[in-house]
């Protein structure tokens, strides 16, 4: 899931790229180690909540690409992360009612990029991802983008629960993909709308659904039970283009 030129090993390394303001998503230090730089270190990773792992020195030597991991190894986002209020500036710059992808837990970078790819191509204004259990801007999500993430801004919250509360707030109306759904032919879907995705196995967790306002299901007429997490999000999204240009 990680790609290599985004990957930073060594104390001075990673120190460095936490002072010069990089997105660090995920650190992994050698468990046990109290050394000073590393005690540094990991206060700077729980300043700005990054994922923290204390792990043996074997898991470091696999993940090294160096050899000289020190008893650190972080990954940076390979673009820089946008805020939820900038994702409504987008939608004021443009004099529409926002129009946002909420992401529960998507894992597969692939699914990511193609995602944030037709969220850009829907008209979308942004797309917001959890901070933990989900894949963050990799390089490999910013190739299966093919651009998008230049433009579409994607803000990665620690609660999506309550950040769709907040959401709610500024007038947005929350729809979930779910199978067991109205099917979405048959539902208003105009409007400020926040469309929610789950992930790829399990679909989107019980305390995200409850916050949603209508849970939307797309026909199926063949012989599996389900659409791939990337396919569902721009299937339901151009219902929602579709209403909107009405």
């Amino acid at each position: 899931m990680r790609v290599e030129e985004f990957t930073i090993e060594g104390r001075n390394a990673v120190l460095e790229a936490y002072r010069a303001g990089k997105t660090i998503d995920k650190l992994f230090v050698l468990d046990g180690c109290q050394d000073g730089p590393v005690r540094t270190i990991v206060r700077e990773a729980r300043k700005h909540d990054t994922i923290l792992q204390f792990v043996a020195k074997e898991r470091l030597d696999q993940m090294s690409q160096t050899g000289k991991h020190q008893g650190v190894i972080a990954y940076a986002a390979a673009y820089e992360y946008a805020s939820v209020e900038d994702i409504l500036a987008a939608a004021r710059e443009k004099n529409e009612p926002p129009f946002i992808f909420i992401l529960d837990g998507i894992e597969d970078p692939h699914n990511l990029g193609a995602i944030i790819r037709t969220a850009n191509l829907a008209g979308a204004h942004g797309v917001i991802i959890p901070k933990r259990r989900a894949v963050g801007l990799t390089g490999t999500v910013a190739r299966t983008s093919a651009g998008a993430l230049n433009y579409t801004p994607v803000a990665k919250v620690t609660n999506l629960a309550a950040t769709i509360e907040e959401l709610k707030k500024d007038g947005l109306w929350f729809v979930c993909a779910a199978m067991d759904g109205e099917v979405m032919y048959r539902m208003n879907l105009t409007g400020p709308i926040g469309l929610v995705i789950g992930n790829e196995g399990e679909g989107v967790s019980r305390l995200v659904r409850e916050k949603c306002d209508m849970t939307a299901s797309i026909p199926m007429k063949g012989d599996i039970d389900s659409l791939n997490a990337s396919v569902a999000a721009g299937v339901l999204a151009y219902e929602i283009v579709r209403q909107r240009m009405q």
